[in-house]
């Protein structure tokens, strides 16, 4: 199995949780305010050198206003769809 960190569908994730702040017109520092981190936190994810776990994925979903399950689910659904 190819490092999640490299993985296409890493990599997808990541530009959902991107989209996901995009569209709540969120920029990079004031999420990261919101999470209580540094702005590079947010900056190293999004630019695939950091692994984002469970626990943060929520973190940061609840934290742009979007429902961690719903935005999970819609990881899994474009993946078989």
């Amino acid at each position: 199995m190819e490092k999640s960190l490299k993985s296409a569908e890493y990599a997808r994730l990541i530009a959902l949780l991107v989209a996901t702040r995009h569209k709540a017109g969120v920029r990079q520092q004031a999420l990261a305010k919101k999470l209580r981190k540094p702005q590079s936190f947010v900056a190293k994810y999004e630019g695939g050198e950091r692994r984002v776990d469970m626990i943060e994925f929520i973190a940061i979903a609840e934290a742009l206003g979007a429902d961690p399950l719903k935005l999970f689910r819609r990881f899994v659904r474009e993946k078989s769809g």
